[in-house]
This record gives structure tokens, sequence and C-alpha cells, in this order.
């Protein structure tokens, strides 16, 4: 699906990444169901709208924080984890059907109910007060996420829907979309991908339940917070529950890629999360971090009504474990509408096995651009997401080559290195050419360096 973009578009792009002419039209997927189907999009840059953006059947205004770009927002509504026979669909439907057969409730339905339908549009108190992540947390910054405005903001995570959810009174689901960050550019990064959020919560009965002489046992005591627990939490509650976590995510893991794969546990604590791991699986002799998970904070438990409640919740990324079941090499290619690539992933159930067969080996151009940053502050996410705005999927690679400061002066000089390649075809030194210099133009008019080329 590469296109390349003309010259005369490319132009366009301005710093403050949406025009306010620009009006946005699209479907919402509102389907809370398991079996939601994707919605079609349809998009178009069309009449002037005063200074708002119109997406999903809303209008959002415009304001000093907003700073999503034209090329992101072509991507709102492609739900490429509900299109039948995608890779990330796949991945989506063996997850679930591996909840579905594993874990049932009482009556012998599905224990977890999956949501894979829910807006990617939500406040910005969905995606970081109600997880408790503080005001001044790096995470909030712009330079990482797509702001529609001060309120509103296309999830970074699936993690903006736990509260909500629980809130509700669902004790075990699984919630499925796509998640954007503005991130740097190579093969296992792209501004838009697919999370998985699962959440199981326990009462004292159900966590104990299993446990010799587990009567007397608790979940909650007046204690004090450490690096292994929260100060509410007695440790036979967080080991137990710490343990059902990895036992359900090996078991999934096993499940998913067999019983010869690597799997390891690293320690990363996440804001007001005690205690919390990656796993991560070995793929092609690397390690390559899959998911996140931990035991709840239970302040958050507490504030969406389920006071009587200890929980869990992990984080998976569907690009990851495609890229690692297919042998994808490059995450661009989920994108792709070329019949040579989605052909390959269609099979008479959701579990045959497939290895990815490249379409071809194209070669890649690159070309280097250097100039001296502003005075004033410079981010080097807002550089990624102006190359990817004029180069779009054309764009492989951006390294930061060189960082030299100038003795005299005190002015920073950058320079990076940009590799094309499309996905698709053979690209031609006078096409890269083409985009390379509307980057450089763009990079001197919008972001304020000084260039050196």
């Amino acid at each position: 699906m590469a296109m390349l973009w003309k010259f005369m578009r490319v132009a366009k792009y301005s710093k403050t990444a949406l025009s306010p002419k620009v009006k946005v039209r699209g479907i919402p997927t509102h389907s809370r169901h398991s079996s939601s189907k994707s919605a079609p999009s349809d998009f178009a840059a069309s009449a002037p709208c005063s200074n708002t953006v119109e997406l999903l059947g809303k209008s959002y205004p415009q304001d000093d924080y907003s700073n999503v770009t034209e090329k992101i927002l072509s991507k709102v509504g492609k739900n490429l984890h509900n299109r039948k026979h995608h890779p990330l669909w796949l991945i989506k439907e063996q997850v679930k059907e591996h909840f579905y057969k594993h874990y049932l409730g009482r009556r012998g339905t599905p224990l977890f109910s999956v949501y894979d339908g829910l807006s990617p549009v939500v406040t910005v108190q969905q995606n970081f007060d109600s997880l408790l992540i503080p005001q001044n947390h790096a995470s909030r910054r712009k330079e990482d996420n797509y702001y529609l405005n001060r309120d509103h903001m296309l999830r970074a995570h699936t993690s903006a829907h736990q509260w909500d959810l629980i809130h509700s009174g669902l004790d075990a689901f699984l919630a499925v979309g796509d998640v954007y960050r503005r991130d740097t550019i190579d093969n296992t990064h792209y501004p838009v991908f697919h999370q998985m959020e699962g959440v199981r919560l326990f009462s004292c009965h159900e966590l104990f339940s299993s446990i010799k002489d587990g009567e007397g046992l608790q979940l909650f005591e007046q204690g004090h917070r450490t690096a292994h627990k929260q100060e509410c939490h007695t440790m036979e509650a967080v080991r137990l529950v710490e343990f059902n976590l990895k036992q359900v995510l090996t078991k999934l893991m096993t499940h998913i890629f067999g019983d010869g794969l690597q799997v390891r546990w690293v320690d990363c604590y996440f804001p007001f999360t005690h205690p919390s791991f990656e796993m991560e699986i070995n793929f092609q002799g690397e390690w390559m971090e899959v998911l996140g998970c931990g035991v709840m904070e239970q302040q958050l438990v507490n504030s969406a009504g389920a006071q009587d409640k200890i929980g869990w919740a992990f984080g998976l990324g569907l690009e990851r474990l495609a890229m690692i079941l297919y042998d994808i090499p490059d995450i661009r290619l989920f994108w792709s509408e070329d019949e040579r690539f989605l052909k390959q992933f269609i099979g008479p159930h959701i579990w045959q096995k497939i290895k990815f067969q490249p379409l071809s080996r194209y070669p890649p151009l690159i070309n280097d651009i250097s100039f001296w940053l502003p005075s004033e502050a410079y981010s080097q996410n807002d550089f990624y997401d102006l190359v990817r705005t004029i180069g779009g999927d054309l764009i492989e690679k951006v390294v930061l080559l060189d960082e030299f400061a100038h003795p005299k002066t005190k002015k920073v000089s950058h320079c990076y290195r940009i590799v094309y390649r499309h996905p698709e075809r053979t690209l031609t030194q006078d096409e890269v050419h083409r985009i390379h210099q509307a980057i450089e133009e763009s990079a001197v008019r919008e972001l304020g360096v000084e260039g050196r080329f």
C-alpha cells in the first residue's frame, strides 16, 4: 500500500500537523462483541472546517496541543485486527480461541469477554488519569503522543479502556485495538500498531479456594509498600496473582508458538504498579519484548468500583507476535494492500502454519540530511513525524548518525541517515530525490532548523 505521495501534496505539510481546513470523516466501530467486524473507513480532506477535526462522527476543536497529522488520521478506522485473514486478525482470533477454550465460568460459558471495536479516540483522563499516571510523567509528552486537543487524543495503549470496562462490572476481559505513538522509524516500529489488553480480577474466594487451609487468607492488609507489593495487598495474594498471571501468559505463548519457545521475564516497574514484568521471546537469536504485565494498582481497581477484588493486567503487541509467528521482517507490510502479501494468510483455519514468503528483495536507497538545530526546543519525534508524513511507507529507517556541538557558537548539528525502500517495487533515485528535497525544505520551514545541505 506504500504509494508514492505527489510532491505538491508533500509540500502542504505544516507545523500544526493538521490544517484547520482539514475535515476527516469516518465510520465508528461501536460493537462491543467478540464477533465485531471491521467498520469501513471513508476519509477525505474537504471543505474548510473552522479549526476543528471531524473524526469518527464527532468534531474536536484544535488548540495548542493538537499535533495529529493527516497521514496518521488516514489510518484511523482501518481496523486491521478485524479484517478477515489479515495476519493481525489471525493472531487475535488465536488468542481469543485459546481464552474461550481454557477459561470457563461456572456455567460453562467463556470467562473472558472480548471487545475489539472500541473507539481509538479517548480522553486524556481515560488514557492517563484513570491509570494513575502522574501529571508530570514523561509518557504524557506531546513528543510521544498524538493529541487532537488538550482533552482528547488517539489512545496510546488499550489500557485506556481498563477503568471503564471494570466500572461496567466486568471481571475478565480482552480489549483489542489500534494504538498510536510517535516513535523512532525502523522495521519494528510504526506510529500505528495493535494491542490486546487482558484483565482478570479475583475475589477472595476465587483466589484462595484451591489453596489448602486458604479460608484464613486475606486479600488486603494495612501494611507498607515495597518493591514487591503495594501497601494494601497481602504477600500471599500478590504471589498468587503473580503466579496465575505468568501461568496464563506462558500457556498462551506455548499454545501459539509451540513447546520449543524460549521465554524470559524481566522486571519492569510501571508507574504505580508493583510487581510488574515484561515477557521477552527469543526471535532469530535476539530477545524481543512482546508484552508487559503486572499486578493491578489497587487504587485503580477501587476507583472503578471493585474494592473487594485484586487483579492482574497485561498488554501484548499483535504485530510483534505476528512478526515472530509468520516470519514477517518489516512492520510496514501489515499495511500492504498487495494481494501477493494478503493471499499468503488465507487458509482453511486460523491455526494453519504459514511462513511469509518475501515478495521480492528490492534494494534500498540511502540519503543523509544534516542541519543546525533551532535555539528553541527541538524534538527528534517532530522530525520523524515530518519524515513519515512526507515519505509515508517508503521510509524504512531513520537513524541519527552524528551529533556535533560547535566549539565557538555552541550550536548543535544533527545528521540523520534516511533509508528509502518500497516494500513492493524498486524505487528510482529520481523519485527519492524529490521526496528527500521536500523533507529538507519542510524541515527548514516547519522545524526552524538551518540546513547544511
